[in-house]
């Protein structure tokens, strides 16, 4: 890397206790967690000593992905190593650990990936585990692709405290996001039930019945029409507004 383009990397750097200050006003109910995945991403990319592209690794039931990057040859090689079921960011997401690659042109440990990410151009890489809730595993993962010199201890350091950070607001929005996910469940299953009973009203009048024989027939034409009891419901209810013949035995 030229002397300028150093210079350069120094005067736009954030700061480290400034970035974690940053994380720190990550708070529940701030943001949706996507958001707040690539906005660690650049940040982190912003704040370690020689990272060019972040990635941040999430493994979830068993599943596997790139939740947010900064560039997308990080996400290229992140998916390169779900592929293979190995590689440094799913070691590091998987045990907790900082795992390096401090020369992708000299890789014992990972040799295969360590050539693609040279051909890529990347000369270092550096993957920390982060401290995620018992349900979710997670890994930073900084990718260096100008200079010779690996990521070296300053980087490790910053990405390691980050990472602690880090976690504390992914953890939050990941705990928010699931808040939602479950209120717009209960809230569609709510609005789901309110259309079923107006449904077996329309049903209650026009086939002089109760409300449990109501709900009998619109389970039955619901199996016979092979079609969901909620669908079934809306469309009923939909024909009665329109004033048409709602229901027929």
């Amino acid at each position: 890397m030229s002397e300028d383009l150093q210079d350069h990397r120094s005067e736009t750097m954030t700061d480290p206790q400034a970035a974690f200050a940053q994380l720190g006003r990550m708070l529940l109910g701030e943001k949706p967690l996507i958001e707040v995945l690539h906005e660690v991403a650049r940040l982190a990319v912003g704040t370690i000593p020689g990272a060019d592209e972040v990635s941040i690794t999430l493994i979830e039931d068993d599943r596997t992905r790139t939740a947010a990057f900064s560039g997308s040859l990080a996400a290229t090689l992140d998916e390169r190593q779900y592929g293979d079921g190995f590689g440094p960011c799913l070691d590091a997401a998987q045990s907790g650990n900082v795992v390096r690659v401090d020369d992708t042109a000299d890789e014992a440990l990972y040799p295969h990936f360590a050539a693609v990410a040279r051909r890529q151009g990347v000369t270092s890489v550096l993957a920390v585990g982060l401290p995620m809730p018992a349900r979710v595993l997670g890994g930073l993962n900084v990718y260096r692709l100008h200079g010779t010199a690996p990521l070296d201890g300053a980087a490790e350091a910053t990405a390691t405290a980050f990472g602690a950070y880090a976690a504390v607001a992914l953890a939050n929005a990941a705990l928010l996001d699931s808040r939602q996910r479950l209120a717009l469940h209960l809230q569609a299953a709510m609005q789901s039930r309110s259309t079923i009973d107006q449904a077996k009203g329309i049903i209650m009048s026009l086939a002089a019945c109760d409300a449990d024989e109501a709900f009998r027939l619109l389970a039955k034409r619901s199996q016979q029409s092979n079609r969901k009891l909620r669908d079934l419901a809306a469309e009923i209810v939909a024909a009665a507004e329109r004033g048409e013949r709602a229901w027929g035995r």
